[in-house]
């Protein structure tokens, strides 16, 4: 089953957040609008900046550490310009 790894972005408070998901776009709408707590509560709205597949969880969660490294904020980062 494939997962996903997600950068979402808020241009109102300049921050990141790196995540990772089966269905990325449910988790997205959860950032947005369902949490009723944790920290992407107090730094909505959020956009999706970048996205991508991976094979597995496992595989996901090795990504998503990697994105969130510094060269890899870096990287993100330098997709908002």
């Amino acid at each position: 089953m494939s997962h996903w790894v997600y950068a979402l972005y808020s241009e109102k408070h300049d921050k990141l957040y790196i995540g990772e998901s089966a269905d990325v776009d449910d988790r997205f709408i959860s950032h947005n609008e369902k949490a009723t707590k944790g920290w992407t509560l107090s730094y909505r709205p959020w956009r999706i900046i970048y996205r991508e597949e991976c094979n597995d969880k496992p595989s996901a969660l090795i990504r998503e550490k990697q994105l969130k490294s510094g060269g890899g904020r870096r990287f993100l980062r330098s997709l908002l310009t």
